[in-house]
């Protein structure tokens, strides 16, 4: 009887040829991908107009009692359009966040069948949220539109720039929690709570101005530069504070390493855990 041959990914970490792979197996990262399009609207009513419904209720619901009643700051734009923007990054950021991180628990059914990189289930999810992204911009557009603002040529530019930082602080952060989460299950009852406290110390429902003297320690939320860029470079109100946008693009590609490192270390156990 012959001896059973066993597939089992690499234990030394190279970058490249982890992208390479990835690349050639890039017809299963697009089924992924459209897989969970379908079954996210699958015999749902209105379908593709959850995506608006959820950052439009909850920008209606910030701005009657953090806009009006509380009479919160935002830096001279009405409240409305300046909450709308936050949202629209950090909705894309703890969504694909919440997504990432089960990613691999919610496959357990093909991942231990069969071997492909493992890194392809958490990409693929974030992708999905590209599209909600663009989806929910549309009433960002409106916004604009109502309000009377015009997007400057560097807000269109520099969008890309941001959506790839958002992108690197979600999938680094949810490759620890994913590799985590295969072993510890508690992460998927932790981690809402976790979103729900971050929401809080990024700056959504304020500017970053408020902080005042402690403002520069916000900056260690990769997702305070990126916010405080969007605004600035889509209203036009303010320059754009590239010193803090670096900040919170090193932090993201420091955690992006550790992530990276931690997922290769942990994938080799993935099919005897999940």
């Amino acid at each position: 009887m012959e001896n059973p041959i066993i597939i089992k990914p690499k234990n030394s970490l190279n970058i490249i040829k982890d992208l390479k792979e990835i690349w050639r197996y890039k017809e299963l990262l697009y089924f992924f991908t459209w897989r969970d399009l379908k079954v996210r609207y699958k015999q749902t009513a209105i379908g593709v107009l959850w995506v608006i419904f959820q950052p439009f209720t909850t920008m209606v619901v910030f701005s009657v009692f953090f806009g009006g009643l509380a009479k919160m700051p935002s830096d001279g734009v009405p409240y409305p359009i300046f909450v709308y923007v936050g949202l629209l990054f950090w909705q894309f950021f703890s969504d694909s966040l919440s997504n990432v991180s089960q990613s691999l628990v919610g496959n357990k059914a093909i991942i231990t069948k069969v071997y492909f990189p493992r890194l392809i289930l958490p990409i693929s999810t974030i992708i999905t949220k590209f599209i909600d992204f663009a989806i929910a911009t549309i009433i960002l557009i409106g916004l604009m539109a109502y309000y009377h603002y015009l997007p400057n040529l560097i807000g269109i530019l520099i969008l890309p720039l941001l959506l790839l930082i958002t992108f690197l602080a979600a999938i680094s952060i949810g490759l620890i929690l994913a590799s985590l989460n295969v072993k510890y299950r508690d992460v998927g009852y932790v981690l809402p709570f976790f979103i729900q406290i971050l929401l809080f110390v990024t700056p959504v429902i304020y500017p970053t101005s408020i902080a005042g003297k402690y403002s520069k320690f916000l900056a260690l939320n990769p997702m305070t530069g990126i916010i405080d860029a969007a605004r600035a470079a889509i209203l036009g109100t303010t320059s754009i504070n590239w010193t803090s946008l670096i900040i919170s693009s090193v932090v993201c590609l420091i955690i992006l390493v550790i992530g990276i490192i931690y997922f290769k270390k942990t994938e080799q156990y993935f099919t005897d855990l999940v």
